[in-house]
């Protein structure tokens, strides 16, 4: 995918030095008290950069507490003034926008359900034509790359060089420790896709729970992630929303000062010498893999071919349940993961299916180039 975006870098318009960038703030302003009461405590831990809080919330459900309005944004300007941190907050409709950049807020993110909505983020990005502030963009709800990118192409398009990308994980079906999985491939094409994008990780909307946040935090870091955003509440235990993942500024200080922070590049020739010399090896080894997986495939036409002449179907159960018990054995054997062997194996098996459809429904015998 073509990257189109043209970027200001994060650290010509904010510099934090070696260290990653941190948002921090309540989910919600609730009350003027709560608010700039978590801001001081966040402005002395000394470790925040952006102070954040939700000042519009779209809820899934109506009649849950969706916001305290406009009011918050009176509340944000105070814990400015006396902080001296910048302040951002959640736009999704023009007006929200508009009242944000009167009032003075610094940054402007664009939420989950926003980005999923082509119409709304252009609403977005047409009330941000002509201005000069940063804007992240949430990744869309479900798994949808274009959709993501498309959304920055948007807000970029509008005039807004000060763009970066916010990971807060995707909706599943699927049970898991994650309130949203992560789904980190998504995050590194993204990388790949636009490799001048800062990127900053969401690990509160990823879990769920503060339990499961250093974890995550880490992870962001050793994907070579700008910074975190993270809610931290005075006190989360009466948190009016998403109380189970916020915490307080001081465990916000303590996690981050947990922090393993690696470089993303060497100056040492012997360490990149020896890293040529692996990454060559894997190179081979890929070359290799994919060969393989080919021959496979002509083997899996030929099959397709006996079914077809003797009108027997495509998809045969049991022996796909054979091939998963014992493919993941020897996967687990080999130190593999389980859930890596799995999505491998459906991805060869989905392939296999497509050839010998293909076989069945031609009118031609396939050649051996074909």
């Amino acid at each position: 995918m073509k990257n189109t975006l043209e970027i200001t870098p994060l650290k010509s318009w904010l510099d934090t030095g070696d260290k990653p960038l941190i948002i921090a703030g309540p989910c919600s302003a609730e009350t003027e008290e709560q608010l700039v009461s978590t801001a001081h405590l966040l402005a002395n831990t000394g470790k925040v950069n952006i102070l954040r809080a939700g000042i519009w919330k779209p809820r899934t459900r109506p009649g849950e507490f969706e916001g305290i309005g406009s009011i918050g944004l009176e509340w944000l300007k105070r814990a400015k003034e006396e902080t001296g941190l910048l302040t951002a907050t959640e736009v999704a409709t023009a007006k929200h926008v508009e009242e944000a950049l009167a009032a003075g807020v610094d940054v402007l993110w664009v939420g989950a359900r926003s980005t999923a909505n082509p119409f709304t983020v252009q609403e977005i990005a047409d009330a941000l034509q002509g201005v000069d502030v940063p804007v992240f963009v949430k990744n869309p709800v479900n798994p949808d790359l274009s959709l993501w990118i498309g959304a920055l192409e948007r807000i970029n398009r509008a005039g807004i060089k000060k763009l970066g990308a916010i990971h807060r994980g995707f909706s599943s079906y699927e049970k898991t420790a994650f309130r949203n999985e992560p789904m980190w491939d998504l995050a590194i094409q993204l990388k790949t896709a636009c490799p001048n994008l800062p990127i900053i990780n969401d690990p509160s909307h990823i879990c769920g729970n503060r339990e499961l946040l250093p974890y995550i935090a880490q992870k962001a870091m050793d994907m070579d992630m700008q910074g975190l955003i993270i809610e931290s509440h005075i006190d989360p235990s009466v948190a009016w929303t998403d109380a189970k993942q916020q915490v307080t500024p001081a465990a916000l200080a303590e996690l981050i000062n947990h922090l393993t922070l690696r470089k993303a590049d060497s100056n040492n020739p012997s360490f990149e010498d020896k890293l040529a010399e692996l990454r060559s090896n894997i190179d081979k080894l890929d070359d290799l893999i994919i060969q393989k997986i080919g021959e496979r495939m002509k083997i899996a036409e030929k099959i397709g071919e006996y079914k077809r002449d003797n009108n027997v179907t495509i998809l045969q159960v049991n022996r796909w349940d054979e091939i998963v018990q014992k493919r993941t054995k020897l996967a687990e054997a080999l130190s593999l993961g389980s859930e890596f062997a799995t999505k491998f194996l459906e991805l060869i098996h989905n392939e296999s299916i497509r050839k010998q459809n293909a076989v069945m429904n031609s009118q031609e015998q396939p050649t051996a180039e074909a």
